[in-house]
């Protein structure tokens, strides 16, 4: 790609199951760069992240495996029935997050489309960095057929995830397009990314 200061910037976001991380594949294979913010997340609270001393300093050492690592599981069990605690999390998480995509971002000038693949796009304000958001969705019996196989768990433990996780149909308007993800191939799915690619390339050309 050639050199571009001010990238065309797509948020990309949906629940379990609906099939995001395709999409994503495939505008990374037409040429755009792909932030995960579940890596990114990760990454800030690994031991030297930048988000790792705010959570230490926040839950205290108590939640660091012998390592000096953030036990997870820990963490989780102490915001798993305290909205307070899950709402600080939730704060110093998403701002963290939003600091490094944007980081990300400034570093890599040289790609045209950027997307910022975050399934809590919403709750870490981050539409706000997007010239365009796409929500990925899927009927329910596919998601949890897919989730159940992808992970390995019940149908019970896929839909208590799914009832933790947002309802985009209050929110459908801000969302352009909406990719209904049912497809049994990637072939289909793949056909309606570029369409939808090829709509923007006005928009994203040098």
């Amino acid at each position: 790609m050639t050199q571009n200061k001010k990238p065309f910037i797509i948020g990309l976001t949906g629940n379990s199951g609906s099939g995001k991380g395709a999409v994503g594949k495939i505008l990374e294979k037409h040429g755009a760069l792909v932030i995960d913010c579940d890596k990114v997340a990760h990454e800030n609270m690994a031991k030297g992240g930048i988000a790792y001393d705010e959570i230490v300093s926040a839950f205290g050492r108590e939640i660091l495996d012998k390592n000096g690592e953030i036990d997870r599981k820990i963490l989780g069990g102490i915001v798993f029935n305290d909205k307070d605690k899950l709402d600080l999390l939730n704060s110093i998480a998403h701002s963290r997050i939003k600091q490094r995509v944007d980081e990300i971002i400034r570093e890599n000038g040289q790609y045209n489309l950027i997307v910022i693949d975050a399934p809590l796009l919403y709750e870490a304000r981050m539409m706000n960095m997007c010239n365009r958001t796409w929500l990925v969705t899927a009927d329910e019996d596919i998601r949890l057929k897919r989730v159940m196989q992808r992970d390995g768990i019940t149908e019970e433990k896929a839909r208590e995830r799914f009832r933790s996780q947002r309802d985009f149909f209050y929110i459908h308007d801000l969302f352009y397009p909406i990719i209904r993800n049912n497809y049994d191939n990637e072939a289909e799915l793949e056909a309606e990314v570029v369409k939808y690619i090829d709509e923007l390339m006005p928009k994203i050309k040098p």
